[in-house]
């Protein structure tokens, strides 16, 4: 059975950071695109960032380049997301998901976790 477990979310400060991670289970990241999607609340689901699966490239939105770095540890079989200078536009829930492309994935075909709420707030 294939899990992805989100952690790491909470009440942080603007200009504060946080780190995301996605323990998985029952699949391989190395083997798989894997993302960080997050959705605010009355906005559309949007990609935050991913990592390919046959060569590593990494993509960032606009919006979190800079600030945010995307990362795995294949031993841990776990994702990562280190967000920096934490702007309250960040807040939403944020999503681990894996699948055969990242576009795949923005279509919502592959596996995602149950989420982590990230709420950036003075």
């Amino acid at each position: 059975q294939v899990q992805l477990v989100e952690s790491g979310g909470g009440l942080v400060q603007p200009g504060n950071s946080l780190r995301l991670s996605c323990a998985a289970s029952g699949l391989t990241l190395d083997y798989y695109a894997i993302a960080w999607f997050r959705q605010a609340p009355g906005k559309k689901r949007e990609g935050v960032s991913y990592i390919s699966s046959s060569d590593g490239t990494t993509y960032y939105a606009d919006s979190v380049k800079g600030r945010f770095t995307i990362s795995r540890d294949n031993a841990k079989n776990t994702l990562y997301l280190q967000m920096n200078s934490l702007k309250p536009e960040d807040t939403a829930v944020y999503y681990c998901a894996a699948g055969g492309t990242y576009s795949d994935l923005l279509m919502g075909i592959g596996y995602w976790g149950q989420g982590t709420q990230v709420t950036v707030s003075s």
